[in-house]
């Protein structure tokens, strides 16, 4: 039988549940603090949230986390369909653990996936691309193709017309002021700006991007020192900006708006797109407020993304946690 690289042997259940938590590790988080922890038992593959990674300054209703923890969901559940495994999901099983996220379980061989495993191949080359997007607009059937996505997953997506665009600006701008001023804000981002060199997450300066003129401000990851990467010779004037956005503003709700990120960003990048989640303007409850406007109230927003035709120069992968330190694998019984 064989063994999981934890030499706990396996059966093939739980190796093809441990390759769909590799697969999840990829997964974008905020401040890439990937706040997950996987645990795959005989039958199922267990999602849980790691407090220990929550920004406790910037997200201290942990909605960033858990949209984090909802993108390595939806990650993990198209890497099972796209193995031809039919998959079932508990999410938030134990009211009594809310730790517990979700519980996956592959039920039995499947029909062949084309557009999950479309996305899958999508998992290694995506990237959070901070760099600026060019002139061409993004096609209006890829926009719509974008938020089929996300509708099959549950969430919303409002493209940000031209007339909202400085209410968008003015919001973010504001936000990352505001942030910045905080020493408590400082100090978290100096935190997991600076991290050990085997920590294998955090945003080293090396993936940073220098600041420039931006149709919306980008958050500087390396304040007062020396980003890796040029933002190049263009202004977004061809970039989309979408809110994800649903009908709550609840755990259960976040965990949903995750997935359906992990769903735009994914299409976004087997399309062709750079993308770039924007989280500043929903970090604080004034912005956050502001950008409900732009929904015209009609639901929570839970995050901004910058989609658009990226620079042709590839990007430096992000850093990334070893699956021994992410997923544990509990042996069968004997």
């Amino acid at each position: 039988m064989n063994r999981s690289s934890t030499g706990v042997r396996q059966t093939p259940t739980v190796r093809v549940l441990e390759a769909a938590a590799r697969q999840s590790l990829h997964a974008p988080s905020v401040f890439n603090t990937q706040p997950w922890r996987w645990r795959v038992t005989p039958d199922a593959l267990e999602l849980r949230a790691d407090p220990d990674r929550q920004l406790a300054h910037t997200d201290p209703d942990a909605r960033l986390l858990t949209l984090s923890c909802g993108a390595a969901l939806h990650h993990a559940r198209v890497s099972l369909t796209a193995a031809g495994w039919a998959v079932t999901v508990e999410r938030m099983p134990d009211p009594g653990d809310p730790t517990l996220l979700a519980r996956l379980r592959a039920t039995g061989p499947a029909n062949l996936d084309v557009p999950a495993g479309r996305l899958v191949d999508a998992i290694p080359r995506r990237r959070t691309d901070r760099r600026a997007y060019g002139d061409r607009p993004v096609p209006e059937p890829v926009l719509a193709r974008l938020t089929d996505a996300v509708e099959a997953e549950g969430a919303h997506l409002h493209v940000v017309r031209p007339d909202q665009m400085p209410m968008l600006a003015v919001s973010t701008g504001r936000a990352a002021d505001a942030e910045l001023a905080d020493p408590a804000y400082r100090e978290e981002l100096r935190r997991w700006t600076n991290r050990p060199a085997d920590s294998g997450d955090g945003v080293p300066a090396a993936t940073a991007v220098r600041p420039a003129p931006r149709r919306v401000p980008v958050r500087d990851y390396a304040p007062g020192g020396a980003a890796g990467l040029s933002p190049g010779a263009d202004f977004d004037r061809g970039a989309a900006y979408l809110i994800l956005f649903g009908e709550r503003d609840e755990p259960a709700a976040w965990l949903r708006g995750g997935e359906a990120l992990s769903a735009l960003l994914l299409t976004a990048t087997a399309e062709g797109l750079a993308s770039a989640p924007l989280s500043d303007a929903i970090e604080l409850a004034w912005p956050r407020r502001m950008m409900r406007d732009l929904l015209a109230g009609i639901g929570a927003p839970y995050l901004v993304v910058r989609v658009g035709w990226g620079p042709d120069t590839e990007l430096p992968p992000a850093p990334r946690r070893t699956p021994a330190d992410v997923i544990e694998v509990v042996a069968p019984p004997e």
